[in-house]
């Protein structure tokens, strides 16, 4: 059941972070490994209603059921290319914040795919999910709900 409901938030709340997902968005990297890293992040921090979301958008993408159900253990599935390993490697460990800095072997190889600001992009990317995950597993917003447009 929900805690505060879609009326309950703040006046805006709402608008400024999906001004934020439209810039991210519209950046330059592609819209299908956004919702990967959103899917993902959703998945490490255990947001039902977010999962539903995620995937339905990367359906609606044309990805693959293969892609959709081995993101959870993607370390070991075969089906993702050096690329996007490397950003979900990047997701894990931006998600699972430890006290130290983000180390160099998981942000060097970034540089080999991505130009700075698409890594900014990324990282922003990683926190607004972070934010919204926490956000709905506040709010208790029903899974399942979600409808793709």
């Amino acid at each position: 059941m929900e805690r505060i409901s879609y009326p309950d938030l703040p006046e805006g709340m709402f608008k400024h972070l999906l001004d934020t997902e439209e810039y991210i968005n519209n950046s330059s990297i592609d819209f299908g490994l956004l919702e990967m890293i959103r899917l993902r992040v959703s998945q490490k921090n255990g947001c039902a209603y977010c999962v539903d979301m995620h995937h339905k958008e990367l359906k609606k993408t044309g990805e693959t059921e293969l892609r959709l159900i081995s993101l959870v253990t993607w370390e070991e599935a075969t089906c993702y290319s050096s690329r996007e390993r490397v950003v979900l490697k990047f997701t894990d460990a931006l998600t699972r914040l430890d006290r130290g800095l983000l180390p160099d072997t998981v942000y060097n190889p970034l540089e080999t795919y991505f130009t700075k600001q698409e890594i900014c992009i990324l990282s922003l990317c990683i926190t607004q999910i972070n934010t919204w995950t926490r956000l709905m597993k506040t709010f208790r917003f029903t899974p399942g709900n979600y409808k793709v447009s």
